[in-house]
């Protein structure tokens, strides 16, 4: 399938951002942990498995994107964003229909969604980096940015506008829940198939009228090299920069997980009222710094290099983990925990305007599509890691009210992100890609002998 004649390079990011905001739905997953978990509803899931239902979407998520870099590369970005919208709206309505176990839930919303949203998340990536080699940092950004600012539109519409659908809707006489999971998933195959249809890579050496390509430094990567996937995965870079991935993406998984869940316990046991309303208000504005965070820290990585800017996110992300809950959770102090939330969703965000963008810089822009799949299982990782963490330890303490069990959870998290800083400022750009392949040649003569 060919998509539709490009005049204008920014077309292109309309049709990102359009995909992006369907496929942040799974960010909005908390807005349905309340009524999954109630123990007298319909469904009376545990915390740990309505986090098991949110970490297979995030894993088949990034396991998909490695096949869908591939086959974009291949068949064409249209086609592979297209069929990623009709999987992902598919997953909704299914689990709409048939979403009353946790099975059907964990198979529907998490596998097929899940599915859907990874071979539809890397194409606006890729066209994106192709069309603006000399702003890859800003697209990037903004190319996810829906991602982030679509959890807060499916969040406020589940939660709070217009009456909250999960509080007005029983659509075919389905539960609240379900009912919601139709209309979205008939929303999310619109939005996506309509932004497929510019998701269409330019002439071949295309480059910006005014723009001339900057010389390769020693100590700054831009993209200029061109490692394929095998040359990529036999570099320490690939490997260090992974590790930094999965654990600055495993705080804001585990944030967005159980920020409802977290806020509500810490909150009340705290004798603040309203602590519903509260953490309704906290995912929104967690969801839009998300998106703010995508576009602010991809600029800013332009002026300052992808490295430091990683470096300066992880550690930020880390005390603001290490800080939450005595600080803002134990005091009680509303403001502070809303504060925290639209931190955590901010530096969050920038995880995926700087890993795409440093993934292109080091191995390459013209093979970005293919390696960033590699790249992203790093966050199938942190989806599994950090809300299970999270369940885990709320799980382990049902019924106590002490809402201290969460502080470990977030020690832990913080820790990681720290650590990820750590590993950045050791981590330097690879030096060429002969020298990659001559250690794979190497090591299979070595295996060979």
């Amino acid at each position: 399938m060919i998509g539709l004649k490009i005049t204008n390079r920014w077309i292109v990011v309309v049709g990102a951002i359009l995909i992006q905001l369907a496929l942040g739905a799974i960010y909005a997953w908390s807005v349905f942990t309340k009524l999954l978990t109630d123990p007298e509803g319909t469904y009376a899931f545990t915390a740990t498995q309505t986090a098991w239902i949110f970490s297979l979407g995030l894993a088949t998520f990034a396991v998909v994107m490695v096949f869908a870099g591939k086959w974009q590369a291949k068949s064409g970005p249209t086609i592979v964003a297209l069929i990623g919208g009709l999987l992902l709206g598919a997953g909704y309505i299914l689990g709409g229909f048939m979403g009353k176990t946790f099975v059907a839930q964990l198979l529907c919303i998490g596998l097929l969604g899940g599915a859907g949203i990874g071979l539809a998340y890397v194409v606006p990536i890729a066209v994106g980096v192709k069309w603006f080699p000399d702003k890859k940092g800003m697209i990037t950004g903004f190319a996810v940015a829906g991602f982030g600012f679509g959890a807060t539109i499916w969040v406020k519409l589940g939660g709070s506008w217009f009456g909250g659908l999960l509080n007005t809707t029983n659509v075919f006489g389905l539960p609240a829940v379900q009912s919601v999971f139709v209309i979205y998933g008939i929303a999310f195959a619109i939005m996506v198939v309509l932004g497929s249809l510019v998701m269409v890579n330019p002439p071949e050496d295309y480059i910006p009228k005014g723009w001339t390509p900057p010389a390769r430094t020693d100590t700054k990567a831009f993209g200029g090299l061109s490692f394929n996937s095998k040359q990529m995965l036999a570099t320490r870079q690939f490997y260090a920069i992974w590790s930094v991935f999965v654990f600055s993406a495993l705080a804001g998984l585990m944030v967005i997980y159980c920020i409802k869940l977290f806020g509500i316990d810490a909150l009340e046991h705290n004798g603040v009222l309203g602590a519903g309303a509260i953490t309704g208000t906290a995912m929104a504005w967690y969801a839009i710094f998300n998106g703010l965070g995508r576009i602010v820290w991809g600029t800013v990585s332009d002026k300052l290099g992808r490295r430091t800017s990683i470096i300066l996110m992880t550690f930020f992300q880390g005390i603001i983990m290490l800080m939450i809950y005595h600080i803002f959770i134990r005091l009680g102090i509303t403001a502070g925990f809303i504060a925290a939330a639209c931190i955590i969703g901010f530096n969050f965000g920038g995880n995926f305007a700087l890993f795409p963008a440093i993934t292109a810089d080091f191995f390459g822009n013209k093979t970005v599509g293919r390696n960033y799949g590699w790249m992203f299982t790093a966050y199938g990782v942190a989806g599994i890691a950090g809300p299970q963490l999270a369940g885990h330890f709320r799980d382990s303490a049902s019924g106590s009210g002490e809402p201290i069990v969460w502080m470990t959870p977030f020690i832990i998290a913080g820790v990681a992100c720290i650590i990820g800083g750590i590993i950045m400022m050791v981590t330097k750009p690879p030096k060429d890609h002969n020298k990659a392949t001559k250690n794979i040649t190497e090591d299979t003569k070595t295996s060979a002998a």
